[in-house]
Parts: C-alpha cells; structure tokens; sequence
C-alpha cells in the first residue's frame, strides 16, 4: 500500500454460522483492491462473527461501503462500517495478559474490567467463556493490556490479588512485550 492508501475501515459481519462466509466476504475486499490490517473471528451460540479492519486508497473503502450491504444482504448477514483512522500507540511500560477462572458468578468480568479502567489501564483483547465442571458452571477469561509508563505494575498486580480473593478467581499474569 502506498502513502494515499491511509484510509481505514473497520467492517463488522454477524450472522447464522455456516461454511464459506470468510471467503465470500475476503473476496469483496479483495476485488475491491482493500488490505486486510487486522480481523477477529468467533462463533457466539449459533452466530458468526466477523470483525476486519481495512486499508487502502478513499476509491478503494468507498466500493467497499458501497457493495457490502448488498453481499450481505445476499450471505444473511447483518453488517456494519465505520470509518477510522491508524490507532495511536500510549507510553506503555510493558504488554500483559492475564489469564482468570472460578465459578460463574454475575458481576466478576464487570468488576476486573472497572478495577483495570480505575488503573488506567486499556484492554486490547478480551476473551470470555464458561464450561461445566464437576456439575458446576465455571468461567474463564483472558484479557491482554498495556501498562502505561504511570502505572506501578507492582502494586498492579497486589491490588489485583485482594480483588481476585473477594472474587474467589484463580489466575496468571503473563509479560509478553
């Protein structure tokens, strides 16, 4: 991509899980002269899901927005597009994730995720599920941060250990850059 292909787009597909979905809609951005710069994909219940972020030239975005809605009218899909621009990195100190599990009680995933916004500390990933065990439902969860340069990791992590006690979790923080 040269330096006029800056435009961004961040397109969103959610519909009923079945086979060839990815291709058909890698297939639009590609005859639509698009890069994929990054996507996520899950299958929640019965649904897929689709998220891509999209590079290249105002010509380019433009025919995507254009011919999305009819594809996905076409695959049964329902289908969003926000314009967006090249993410601007903080001063982080380090890259984490953190890794948790317990019985599934309402309110845990709500209270780490305000213990971490009360930190300033931002999410770039979250991942939650939950599985039966021994006739019990449990949940996990993994979360990937960046610690601002501000944050004290280590008292971080201590604040965290009372919060994971009162919320009877098991977990593992994990440096990965």
């Amino acid at each position: 991509m040269t330096m006029h292909a800056n435009h961004q787009l961040v397109l969103t597909a959610i519909g009923e899980d079945r086979s060839g979905i990815v291709g058909e809609l890698t297939q639009l951005v590609s005859d639509c002269n698009c890069n994929i710069i990054d996507s996520r994909i899950a299958i929640l219940g019965n649904e897929f899901t689709f998220i891509m972020l999209l590079v290249g030239d105002m010509a380019s975005i433009s025919r995507v927005e254009h011919t999305l809605p009819a594809k996905g009218m076409e695959l049964g899909l329902l289908t969003m597009m926000k314009r967006t621009s090249s993410h601007q990195q903080g001063e982080y100190s380090a890259g984490y994730t953190l890794e948790y599990e317990g019985l599934d009680t309402p309110g845990t995933l709500s209270k780490v995720t305000r213990y971490f916004a009360a930190q300033g500390v931002n999410i770039c990933s979250l991942k939650s599920d939950t599985f039966e065990q021994e006739d019990e439902l449990h949940m996990r969860c993994e979360l990937e941060f960046n610690i601002p340069v501000d944050v004290d990791i280590d008292n971080f992590k201590v604040q965290f250990e009372d919060l994971s006690h009162s919320l009877n979790v098991d977990y593992i923080f994990r440096r990965i850059r």
